[in-house]
């Protein structure tokens, strides 16, 4: 299989319009655009797609994370951070536009994503970033972009993977975690391709 992207090459900067967030002294909100993604390649027996994007380097401590006159130290142990999660994409459905599936921030959390007829989106991980924040709180939903520290000295890879499966659904209901996900993918998948693309915040970082 062959997963690419209009937006971005693999391995290469994702554009800000993609992202929760952009570099404005030091901070602001962005576009939130769900970013084009088109595959091929998928084997005959597939039923369905699932599509995952996860972020790779996050802070393993939140001590740095964001505060004025610290930097977030790239030898620091970094962990997933989850993206977006979808399941159940139809067979036939083989591109995604760009803002299809999001075109902008929502505070508390999107409840009911746009996406494919028949699909079911899973929570991503700013639900538990904004825990707290009497603001933003909430169940966060599909798609939402990246938004690394903007005092972040390690440029973050976001992983979009898309996996071809033999069942034609999974049993989720919206809101399903990552981990609810690869137990219920598990033994259905015939193959997969990656694409990832590299953001940062931080005007000192080239990304």
């Amino acid at each position: 299989m062959q997963l690419r992207s209009d937006n971005f090459q693999h391995g290469q900067p994702m554009p800000p319009r993609l992202a929760f967030g952009k570099t404005a002294s030091p901070f602001a909100l962005s576009d939130n655009n769900s970013p084009h993604l088109a595959w091929k390649g998928a084997p005959e027996a597939t039923r369905s797609f699932v599509l995952t994007c996860i972020d790779t380097d996050v802070p393993s401590r939140p001590d740095d994370v964001n505060q004025e006159g610290r930097s977030v130290p790239a030898d620091l142990p970094r962990v997933d951070f989850v993206h977006w999660l979808m399941a159940n994409i139809p067979a036939e459905c083989a591109e995604l536009g760009e803002g299809a599936c999001s075109d902008e921030v929502t505070p508390r959390g999107k409840q009911d994503p746009f996406g494919p007829p028949g699909s079911v989106q899973g929570v991503n991980d700013y639900t538990h970033w904004f825990a707290g924040d009497s603001n933003m709180q909430g169940n966060y939903l599909g798609y939402d972009g990246p938004c690394p520290p903007w005092n972040d000295t390690l440029v973050h890879h976001y992983h979009f993977r898309v996996h071809a499966l033999d069942v034609a659904s999974l049993p989720l209901q919206a809101g399903f975690t990552l981990d609810d996900l690869r137990a219920a993918m598990h033994g259905h998948v015939l193959a997969e391709a990656e694409l990832t693309g590299t953001y940062s915040i931080n005007p000192n970082v080239t990304a």
